[in-house]
């Protein structure tokens, strides 16, 4: 009878990465990925301890600073109704980040094992799934984030739901890409001939060797959510008032752009340092984790 062999995990072109700089090294060697994950790093800092450095109470109303302009009192000026918008704008931050992380992880817990499945499994398995991606994706992301958001109820918990199923076809589609350039590989090969089952093939060894693409995949992925949920929440399917969100400043701050400028300039400039960041950091990761690139 034959031995099954419990073989570690082969990951591919190790040989070749030995000899490489780490990723990470390789990353901060790009200024513009430098800046980029330097700008998240501070945002991610100003999201955790934004009840420290918030100069105010960010729902706090105070009709005698109506739209007030920025001084050294207010930074950032006040809002229609008296709120200091730096400390808006600080606390909003929260709202993006968990918006755009948490979102992202919905779409990876979803799609990479269902991509994973139709790419390996092949057969009517794929067919069907590759259909029904297929079929979602012909919506566009946008127009189904708001649909399912409507369709939940308004509340940031539900924006993220919708973010999240949205962007799941993108990492089935790709996953599924990826794991079928991957099964036909030497390694994979290798691990089928020593008896290793369908499964301990697909988690053990594909899955580490596609990770790279899933990676940058994520990272553009946050990017993208963090402007759905700004746009959820501007047309008030996200995080709803009195709590701080960028989306919903802009859409109050609309009203009063003629002679309040200063409540649409901050959360968009946020909106805009945010974004895109996560999308330098995504293309310094490509070109970082890339064995074509020295």
């Amino acid at each position: 009878m034959a031995t099954v062999v419990d073989a570690p995990p082969i990951v591919a072109s190790d040989a070749r990465a030995s000899s490489r700089p780490h990723p990470l090294r390789r990353l901060l060697r790009r200024p513009s990925a430098a800046i980029g994950l330097a700008v998240i790093v501070a945002f991610v800092t100003i999201a955790i301890f934004a009840p420290f450095l918030a100069p105010y109470d960010p729902i706090a109303t105070n009709f005698g600073a109506v739209r007030k302009a920025p001084s050294a009192a207010h930074w950032f000026g006040t809002d229609e109704i008296g709120r200091d918008v730096l400390s808006r704008v600080i606390f909003g931050a929260r709202a993006s980040l968990e918006a755009g992380v948490l979102s992202v992880l919905i779409s990876l817990a979803v799609g990479v094992p269902t991509g994973l499945l139709a790419g390996y499994a092949g057969g009517k398995v794929d067919m069907l799934i590759s259909r029904v991606t297929d079929a979602l994706l012909a919506c566009p992301f946008l127009i189904l984030a708001i649909a399912l958001a409507a369709f939940l109820g308004p509340s940031l918990a539900n924006a993220m739901i919708a973010i999240g199923i949205s962007a799941t076809p993108v990492f089935i589609r790709l996953t599924r890409g990826t794991t079928l350039a991957a099964k036909s590989e030497d390694y994979v090969l290798a691990a089928r001939a020593i008896g290793n089952s369908p499964l301990r093939i697909a988690v053990r060894h594909v899955l580490p060797n596609i990770v790279p693409p899933l990676l940058v995949q994520a990272t553009l992925a946050i990017a993208a959510a963090v402007i759905a949920e700004a746009s959820l929440s501007f047309l008030g399917l996200g995080q709803q008032p009195p709590q701080p969100s960028w989306g919903s400043m802009l859409n109050t701050a609309k009203n009063y752009i003629d002679n309040a400028a200063w409540m649409a300039i901050w959360p968009g400039v946020s909106i805009f340092l945010l974004v895109l960041s996560f999308n330098l950091v995504g293309d310094g990761l490509r070109d970082a984790l890339d064995p074509r690139h020295s």
